[in-house]
């Protein structure tokens, strides 16, 4: 049965930079190959698990996704645009020291350090300076063309 919007799917994965990085993967041994376990060694892998057609996928890996059956497995290259969007600087704030001290601390404010913000968000600290930080609050992914193999484990 070929996927279609509406059904439920799970798949396994492993997504690529267009250099071949691996930056994430449902598969316990190729994050292990890739370094992935030194980031976050209590992390599980399991296959992915969301319905097709309600967002729960990236644009690019859902239109690959449909027409796919049980079973099968293929590369999709996704470009920013049906991807995670092309980096922007409408994405990146400035805020006052002060202010992100008291939601996040002192120990968080430093170059290169990434913040959780109260809904989930995830923003990077791009720079610290006299009063301020510059934070960006792009996806991670944003602006990457992604590479990403996948295999079918389950429709229904």
């Amino acid at each position: 049965m070929a996927i279609q919007a509406g059904d439920s799917v799970t798949i396994e994965y492993t997504g690529r930079y267009e250099d071949g990085t691996v930056f994430d993967t449902s598969r316990k041994a190729v994050a292990e190959d890739a370094g992935l376990l030194e980031d976050d060694p209590d992390r599980t892998f399991e296959p992915l698990s969301a319905d097709v057609g309600t967002g729960d996928f990236i644009e690019g890996l859902e239109d690959a996704l449909l027409g796919m059956e049980e079973g099968e497995s293929g590369t999709v290259t996704i470009p920013p645009e049906t991807g995670y969007g092309e980096w922007t600087e409408d994405q990146v704030r400035v805020f006052e020291t002060d202010e992100l001290s008291e939601q996040f601390g002192d120990d968080l404010l430093e170059e290169g350090a990434y913040v959780k913000t109260a809904d989930g968000t995830v923003a990077e600290i791009l720079r610290v300076e006299d009063g301020t930080v510059r934070v960006d609050f792009n996806h991670r992914l944003a602006g990457e063309t992604l590479t990403f193999d996948i295999e079918v484990k389950s429709v229904s």
